[in-house]
């Protein structure tokens, strides 16, 4: 989760500065961590036929500044969507495999965002770590398969943190914000994507200062969804955090 105060991203908080209710009952919180587990950085880009030319050369000079970026330790993996799904690369510590992989894209064809963010999210799996999905479309949706519903209850079930990069327009990216206020994350609108690369870095750079708290849950039931409420004491903090997490084996 992130925290900001006055817009400025807020460090040095402790156990003691956070409360957490699930489902309105308050737990005890057993251990925040910043920078202690490694990243899963994976990367959800749309290359349909719009994004080529120069939005193709701006989107792989982004993802190759991204990829500078993480450090020893953490993986990465990329997956591309026109109205076709590439897996071109799982998460992998071998960061100089996913630049290559980046190189031989060629738009073409529609967008699939939907069903390309849920495939996404698959990438992540249940690896130890901390999962941010950047996802990039420069258009709306004009060939998923799946139901926008169905991929934000598989993001219910994940722990990966949903950030959207979207070129502004007069249509909104609705479903982009729906996944990330439930993941945690955010949506990033771009006049052009000559911005992508100062998008992505900051997103990174902000994903690195979150927190993560840990605990274990107390008078709550064993299944089923639980909302979280998280704030921080003593201040007015904003705090940008998951909305809740599936627990037990009660999925649909």
């Amino acid at each position: 989760m992130l925290v900001r105060d006055r817009n400025q991203v807020v460090r040095g908080l402790r156990a003691e500065d956070f409360e957490i209710r699930d489902e309105g009952v308050l737990q005890t919180i057993d251990l925040v961590r910043l920078d202690q587990l490694p990243l899963n950085v994976i990367l959800g880009f749309d290359v349909s036929e719009s994004v080529s030319g120069e939005r193709l050369e701006h989107l792989q000079s982004a993802g190759h500044s991204l990829l500078q970026r993480v450090t020893q330790g953490d993986r990465a993996a990329l997956l591309t969507f026109s109205h076709v799904l590439r897996f071109r690369q799982e998460l992998t510590e071998d960061i100089t495999s996913i630049g290559e992989a980046l190189e031989d894209v060629i738009p073409s064809g529609q967008t699939a965002l939907v069903d390309g963010t849920y495939s996404a999210i698959a990438l992540a799996g249940v690896d130890v770590g901390r999962s941010l999905l950047i996802v990039f479309s420069d258009g709306v949706d004009t060939a998923s398969f799946l139901s926008s519903d169905v991929v934000l209850e598989s993001a219910r079930r994940s722990d990966v943190v949903v950030y959207g990069v979207a070129i502004r327009s007069r249509i909104h990216p609705t479903f982009l914000e729906a996944i990330a206020e439930l993941t945690g994350g955010a949506v990033l609108e771009i006049e052009s994507t000559k911005d992508l690369s100062q998008t992505f870095l900051r997103i990174l750079e902000e994903f690195r200062q979150r927190y993560l708290l840990s605990f274990s849950p107390r008078a709550v039931p064993a299944t089923g969804w639980h909302r979280l409420d998280v704030r921080v004491k003593g201040r007015r903090a904003t705090v940008n955090a998951s909305a809740g997490y599936q627990a037990g084996d009660d999925l649909p």
